[in-house]
């Protein structure tokens, strides 16, 4: 019998980021994406409220999230691998590097997800094909590197307006 292991990180998992993924992915149909803007994606689909004007984020806007994209490649990454392989999504190889994008099989299965999540994540990756789906690469990292500090930084804040101890 094979030994289950306890998965500790149950939004990020290479299953629960390879969904995202392929909302994301058949958001942006017949557009083929690197992974690093994926990754880039990935954070905004479930923290969008860190944004200005961004709709409200799916996920706990937990303290230092801002680190989290960085940490998000080997999920989305492994997302890809499965999605690829069950011919969800396309793997090219471009003079600029692997690109991704959704297969026919894509939209037809994600039809099936029919609960208030799944239907707020295509909302969400609608949002980030208008507000950025003419964004660079460069732009994305830049967005994310430029507030990353801030990102999760208000628990900080809160902390010294609170005075709790360690938190400075």
């Amino acid at each position: 019998m094979p030994e289950v292991t306890r998965q500790t990180h149950p939004f990020n998992g290479a299953l629960e980021s390879g969904l995202r993924t392929l909302f994301l992915l058949s958001a942006f149909s017949g557009i083929a994406m690197g992974l690093e803007q994926l990754v880039y994606f990935d954070y905004l689909l479930v923290h969008s409220g860190d944004v200005a004007n961004g709709p409200v984020s799916l996920h706990a806007a937990v303290p230092h999230r801002g680190g989290e994209w960085m940490t998000r490649r080997q999920y989305v990454e492994k997302g890809l691998e499965i999605l690829v392989s069950r011919e969800l999504a396309l793997k090219r190889f471009t003079t600029d590097g692997i690109v991704y994008s959704a297969s026919e099989l894509a939209t037809p299965l994600l039809e099936y997800f029919n609960t208030e999540y799944a239907s707020l994540l295509k909302e969400r990756a609608a949002w980030i094909k208008a507000r950025f789906g003419e964004s660079s690469e460069l732009d994305l990292r830049k967005l994310l590197s430029e507030n990353m500090s801030e990102w999760g930084a208000e628990f900080k804040r809160e902390a010294l307006i609170r005075g709790i101890p360690g938190d400075r």
